[in-house]
């Protein structure tokens, strides 16, 4: 096992790393732009050392800093958290020619599924279904188009490369197809530097569903069940659940098996996420891999009791899985809200500030990850989560229960964020009963921001209004 590893990262993730590897008896060196000298992760790191100013480009994402610093400090391994470069391929190469490990996949399977048409095409020869739409990447508008007609209208054009939404436009009608197409390839280049896109159809009332998967260097793999995603605000998650409401076992272990035959024909090592779209019928269509530790990990790990940060470290290390198929069994339910610094009455926008009171929930089977605290600043330059809550159950009500009780518990002062929002949410009907798809979030919007309007405009008002079927 790894004696000093460097994590490329900050904020909740670099905390969440910590913990394991103070557990596991590994030193850890945290890295620090110059607007997060006093942030907890370096704090908390046994050592930690400023490398750049608060623009990511200049620090967070410096490839020749984060190497140099992690030779001078003789780290063995370096663990890239999620987001930053956590998935570039180029980062992770030049991780292990340079004679560290990188505690994730292959620079190879991160290069194949970081291009999401050729992902989608390896995907469709391995035998694992797919959305109908293009094979490969388009330049050219008029193949886009005759493609989208084939398959018929609405259709989603998608980045090749990144993901998070960006890069991305549902073109519901013909006439749109040419100017949403050209907006999604300028996106594209801008956020990615890449302006591929591929066409696929889209599906108008679908579940977002994704297997986490573990694979060592031995050919070993194993799936640990799913995690339900569906409740989104632009293609991003907002709410995650473990597992999903929606799933029978026999879909669920045919969900698992297709994951497991696609980690394989992708050589895949370390922990990932195959993300599916699943439609009303059962039907379930590949739509991406993420390469890399999942922000809603924790449902999982408090579902099935394995911590993934120690299983990444010991896949880096070389070790064979001990978890076999088997073994891997749902015990009770849990749920994850991701709490962002944001104005949820003034159309989520950004809240950056000083958090002046931060009394985060705590009691039996509820879990915070975060990495702020009384008198943090939380900084416009990077992202807006705050705080990630976590609530365990032997079934989906208790663990909704739970939450409810853990987000009137939760206060924070000095900023917006959108904790009143995921109140209402988890107390929501259609969210009780399981009878919701990605459209959730669209559907209610407006009648869940204007119940949030209606209450004063306090960080410590607990009391909500009650929600209907209809709002």
């Amino acid at each position: 096992m790894f004696k000093k590893i460097l994590i490329a990262n900050r904020g909740e993730v670099a905390v969440r790393v910590i913990r394991t590897c103070r557990r596991m008896g590994i030193i850890t060196v945290a890295v620090f732009s110059e607007a997060d000298r006093e942030a907890l992760h370096v704090k908390m790191a046994d050592e930690a050392y400023c490398i750049g100013p608060a623009r990511s480009d200049l620090s967070y994402l410096n490839i020749p800093n984060l190497l140099s610093l992690a030779q001078a400090t003789h780290c063995e391994a370096i663990h890239p958290g999620y987001g930053f470069l956590s998935e570039n391929r180029d980062f992770a190469e030049i991780t292990a020619k340079c004679g560290f490990v990188f505690i994730g996949p292959t620079p190879h399977a991160i290069g194949r599924m970081g291009q999401k048409s050729v992902a989608r095409d390896l995907m469709q020869r391995s035998g694992v279904p797919v959305m109908p739409g293009s094979v490969g990447s388009l330049e050219d508008v008029a193949e886009g188009f005759r493609i989208a007609r084939e398959v018929g209208f609405p259709v989603l054009v998608k980045a090749s490369s990144g993901g998070g939404g960006k890069g991305m436009r549902l073109v519901e009608k013909e006439s749109d197809f040419e100017s949403l197409f050209n907006m999604a390839r300028s996106e594209a280049h801008s956020a990615f530097g890449d302006g591929r896109v591929y066409v696929e159809k889209f599906l108008q009332y679908p579940r977002h569903i994704e297997i986490q998967v573990l694979a060592d260097t031995h050919g070993n793999v194993i799936a640990l069940g799913e995690r339900e995603c569906s409740i989104q605000r632009r293609y991003q998650k907002l709410i995650e659940e473990a597992p999903s409401p929606v799933l029978t076992e026999a879909l669920r272990r045919k969900m698992m098996e297709t994951t497991i035959r696609a980690v394989h024909a992708i050589e895949y090592q370390n922990a990932g996420t195959v993300e599916f779209l699943l439609d009303q019928d059962g039907h379930f269509f590949f739509m991406e891999m993420n390469t890399r530790l999942q922000v809603e990990h924790p449902v999982t790990e408090m579902v099935y009791g394995y911590d993934l940060v120690e299983q990444q470290f010991r896949i880096a290390a070389g070790e064979e899985l001990t978890i076999k198929q088997e073994d891997v069994i749902a015990r009770g339910w849990a749920v994850e809200c991701r709490i962002n610094a944001e104005d949820v009455r003034n159309s989520f926008a950004p809240s950056p500030g000083k958090i002046l009171e931060y009394l985060p929930p705590g009691g039996p089977w509820v879990r915070v990850d975060s990495a702020v605290f009384t008198g943090y600043t939380v900084s416009p330059n990077y992202d807006s989560m705050v705080a990630k809550v976590i609530a365990w159950g032997p079934d989906r009500n208790s663990a909704l229960d739970r939450m409810d009780a853990a987000l009137h518990e939760f206060k924070i002062r000095g900023i917006s964020t959108t904790i009143p929002f995921h109140r209402l949410v988890i107390r929501h009907p259609d969210f009780r009963s399981g009878n919701f798809s990605t459209n959730f979030v669209p559907q209610h919007l407006d009648a869940l921001i204007e119940a949030i309007r209606s209450e004063p405009a306090t960080e410590e008002s607990t009391e909500l209004p009650a929600m209907t079927a209809a709002g």
